[in-house]
């Protein structure tokens, strides 16, 4: 139950996000493989937005859509430099 809300805090911490995937992108500490891989999940989930829930259900059409984008932007700070995450403040658990 801690992981959920570890996320929720995540993803409702959004404005830490944008600043961070324009560093991710710029930094010469993340290497070209990991930049390429992090924009072909975006991309793929953009083109191809497989939905768990409909988006036609209002609220909750949503939430699955945040909990795909809160796991590439999860796995993207994996990959990040411990500068990057360090500089945004930004946990991986």
């Amino acid at each position: 139950m801690l992981k959920f809300w570890r996320r929720i805090k995540f993803v409702f911490n959004v404005r830490k996000s944008i600043p961070f995937l324009n560093q991710f992108f710029r930094s010469k500490e993340v290497s070209k493989d990991k930049k390429w891989l992090s924009l072909g999940f975006l991309v793929l989930y953009l083109i191809f937005p497989w939905d768990i829930i409909p988006d036609f259900l209002v609220f909750f059409g949503i939430i699955d859509d945040l909990a795909v984008f809160t796991f590439i932007l999860q796995l993207m700070v994996k990959m990040a430099p411990e500068s990057l995450k360090e500089q945004y403040e930004l946990e991986q658990r």
